[in-house]
């Protein structure tokens, strides 16, 4: 089980805020008030018609169908008059159920779109810690399975009850405008109907809260499979992934089963009750009418006609059957409330933090003296405010130093003790050592991926803590082992490193990576189309790319991540000498395997368990026959 699915298992056992997140969800209202009355005005005049055409059957059969038997010449005329007004009313009916269905569909696609922007929005504001410790197939799932409950419950479940609500209101009226003591019947049968409804669509609430929980695990366990597919091919692993599989999809089945058993269930059962209803009402109805019993309604007293039976009868069709909808709908609605749930709590996750008030701008040099400018020099400065109110000038030279500093990322466990390190301008910081020794966590910190316990990082004399987190990012290059490229042309992937960069930059940065020659060599250059993380590439081509992406930033910090790990050494040759032209005249940070892609750096340094337990130069680490000397000898082997 991953540690996402664990964690939504247990979010769904505690208590849930059922009407915070109603009220929530109808704060999306505000933006569309006017419609949304519109809509209820619509619903209000289609639930009339429904009592009003119960209503003329009474009408109908006691006005003129049963004089009409006792006349020898029958006058239809007025018969005729009477129809065409029920069928203006009827149609007003059927034009306002068309207009708020269609008002309802643009209100909720509109809601649907905010609630998409305002996830994606805060997404990107979160920290990277949150994207590791949550399955990416659980966060996809708030954007495709969560949003459609909340698209089935805002175009239709809604718009359904208020038109059940209305019509039982507007019925219930009417048959009290009929008849007080076959209402009476009608209320009996309704508390029955109540105690059905709360047994069975409770356990159907339950049971849909915990299907939409597996439908996330299981859209994660996807999301693993299709990201390791090369991996479970590679070792047989094929029957595993089918039961591991087969266990999330079993659960959901379960979930679904139990949670669509009850809802199905009610319906037929409602509909039996109401049968029985409408027999019951019939023989009660006929009784009375015959036995001459006093009726008393709202519009007076009276005796029980024909007409008023068969209206009554209708109207409690009428009256029972949005009971049944509501209940119906019920189910959709707490499936939408735990889908709303679980996008609020995407909603609520605490965004990244940033207290840092440096900025990065450009600056013009004239001699030693800086000033801030707009147009491109090939100089930047660190904008530092000072406590009188003014700002102060710093060259960003890219000198990155280290003081005293522990991390973990969990606070009950420390992975990097005491580090002290620094790095001149222009200098090569080679990280080496076996993995899970603290190599990337060390560039994590200096992108500020995640802050420090302990200890201080300064950049060109500053404290990181105190730059802005996107102008210190900015300043930063990185190249990773794992390339990702976004679909669009090989420019637009170049640029991506710098969103107003030329297309010449572009070609430069591509030439200055040795990309440009197979670039030029696809079938439309610069213009060709990658789609799927650039599958159509090799791993060579992909990471000389991202490099590119890298150089067109032109930023004074490099971080090169095992840049060259997935590749083979004949490809490393070429994406090496990208690299190497990419680290000319720039400070950088490398993390290898391969110990000859740091032979030439300007120092070494030899991590173990999260301590730095050599540096030096290559040529200094060989003398002294250490570790770095035994992992260079083959003595010692990096796992």
């Amino acid at each position: 089980m991953t540690m996402s699915s664990k964690g939504s298992k247990k979010r769904m056992s505690v208590a849930k805020d059922t009407k915070g997140t109603v009220k929530r969800l109808l704060g999306y209202l505000g933006a569309y008030k006017i419609r949304f009355i519109f809509v209820i005005i619509c619903i209000a005049i289609s639930s009339g018609t429904v009592a009003y055409s119960a209503l003329f059957i009474q009408g109908l059969i006691d006005n003129y169908i049963t004089p009409l038997l006792t006349q020898s010449r029958a006058d239809f005329s007025g018969l005729l008059h009477y129809l065409i007004k029920v069928a203006i009313i009827l149609f007003a009916g059927v034009i306002a159920s068309y207009l708020y269905n269609r008002f309802m569909v643009v209100i909720g696609q509109g809601i649907l779109k905010k609630i998409r922007d305002e996830m994606f929005s805060h997404m990107q504001k979160l920290p990277i810690r949150y994207f590791d410790t949550h399955s990416h197939g659980d966060i996809m799932s708030h954007y495709t399975n969560d949003t459609d409950t909340l698209r089935q419950m805002i175009s239709q479940s809604i718009p359904q009850l208020l038109n059940s609500v209305m019509t039982i209101i507007v019925v219930f009226i009417s048959m009290l405008s009929i008849s007080f003591w076959l209402t009476l019947i009608v209320i009996a049968f309704v508390f029955i109907i109540l105690k059905v409804i709360g047994s069975v669509a409770g356990r159907s609430g339950k049971y849909f809260i915990k299907q939409q929980v597996s439908l996330g695990d299981v859209n994660g366990y996807v999301e693993e499979m299709i990201n390791g597919q090369k991996v479970v091919k590679v070792f047989c692993h094929e029957e595993q992934a089918k039961a591991g599989f087969d266990l999330k999809n079993g659960e959901l089945c379960v979930n679904a089963t139990k949670a669509n058993s009850y809802a199905n269930i009610l319906m037929p059962i409602l509909n039996n009750i109401g049968f029985i209803l409408y027999v019951v009402i019939a023989i009660v109805g006929g009784a009375l009418g015959i036995s001459g019993v006093t009726n008393i309604s709202l519009t007076g007293v009276s005796v029980l006609t024909l007409g008023a039976i068969a209206s009554f009868l209708q109207l409690s069709r009428s009256f029972v059957n949005p009971i049944s909808q509501v209940s119906q709908q019920l189910n959709f609605v707490v499936m939408a409330i735990a889908g709303a749930e679980r996008i609020f709590e995407l909603l609520d996750e605490d965004v990244e933090e940033d207290d840092g008030n440096i900025t990065l701008v450009r600056a013009r040099k004239e001699g030693n003296a800086l000033t801030e400018c707009q147009e491109r020099t090939g100089h930047w400065a660190w904008k530092v405010p000072q406590t009188d109110g003014s700002t102060e000038l710093v060259e960003m030279l890219g000198h990155v130093e280290f003081h005293d500093v522990d991390f973990g990322y969990v606070p009950e466990k420390t992975v990097l003790h005491d580090i002290t390190l620094y790095a001149e301008p222009g200098q090569k910081v080679a990280f080496v050592g076996a993995t899970g020794a603290g190599k990337t966590t060390i560039t994590n910190l200096i992108n500020r991926f995640y802050d420090i316990q302990k200890g201080t990082i300064t950049y060109d004399g500053l404290d990181i803590g105190r730059i802005k987190k996107a102008d210190l990012r900015r300043s930063l290059g990185v190249v990773l082992q794992d390339v990702n490229l976004f679909t669009g042309t090989v420019m637009e992937n170049i640029r991506y490193g710098k969103l107003d960069a030329t297309d010449e930059e572009c070609i430069a940065a591509a030439k200055l990576a040795n990309a440009d020659g197979f670039i030029r060599m696809l079938p439309n250059g610069y213009d060709t189309v990658l789609s799927g993380d650039g599958s159509g590439l090799s791993q060579g081509q992909r990471q000389l790319i991202s490099i590119a992406r890298a150089a067109v930033a032109d930023p004074p910090v490099m971080i090169l991540d095992e840049a060259t790990s997935s590749i083979d050494t004949r490809t490393e040759a070429i994406v090496q000498r990208g690299m190497d032209a990419l680290m000319k005249g720039r400070t950088v940070f490398v993390i290898a395997h391969r110990l000859s892609t740091v032979q030439n750096s300007d120092v070494i340094m030899v991590l173990e368990q999260g301590h730095i337990i050599e540096r030096g130069s290559h040529d200094k680490l060989i003398e002294e026959k250490g570790k770095y000397y035994q992992l260079y000898t083959g003595a010692f082997e990096l796992e």
